[in-house]
């Protein structure tokens, strides 16, 4: 699984956010120039984002954006769903995809399950506030 700049930057953008909460609205640019990213794709990113409910925008001289929760209330998996359309590891396991007709008989589909639900599992206990702390829990399986 590789997860594409956009849900990298979403990630990034709702961390300068969470660093910036309490400070009324945010501009774009400097997140842009904060997070050293382009402004152009931070707006289509931004704008999923707020559609879903994640942020809430101003227009205008004096806009910005802010989160609309605590930075503690967001999931990596949350976001990284968002943006990326979902985190299943093969496309037979995407969420709305169309049932495999080798499904009953593939061997190596319960191994892409058992992926799918760790990676799942741990990034739905990663907040951003973890992000923002340096308290990023542990992946580890095998202690």
């Amino acid at each position: 699984m590789m997860i594409s700049s956009k849900g990298r930057y979403a990630l990034h953008v709702m961390v300068d956010l969470a660093q910036h909460d309490g400070e009324g609205l945010i501009s774009l640019k400097s997140i842009a120039e904060r997070q050293e990213l382009s402004l152009k794709y931070l707006e289509n990113i931004v704008a999923v984002l707020a559609h879903a409910g994640l942020l809430v925008g101003q227009r205008g001289k004096v806009g910005g954006y802010r989160l609309t929760r605590s930075p503690a209330e967001y999931t990596v998996a949350e976001i990284v769903s968002l943006t990326e359309g979902g985190l299943a590891p093969v496309a037979c396991l995407h969420c709305g995809a169309k049932g495999c007709e080798k499904a009953a008989e593939c061997l190596t589909l319960p191994v892409w399950r058992e992926l799918d639900s760790l990676v799942t599992d741990y990034l739905a206990r990663v907040t951003i506030a973890d992000l923002v702390n340096g308290t990023v829990p542990s992946a580890r399986l095998l202690d």
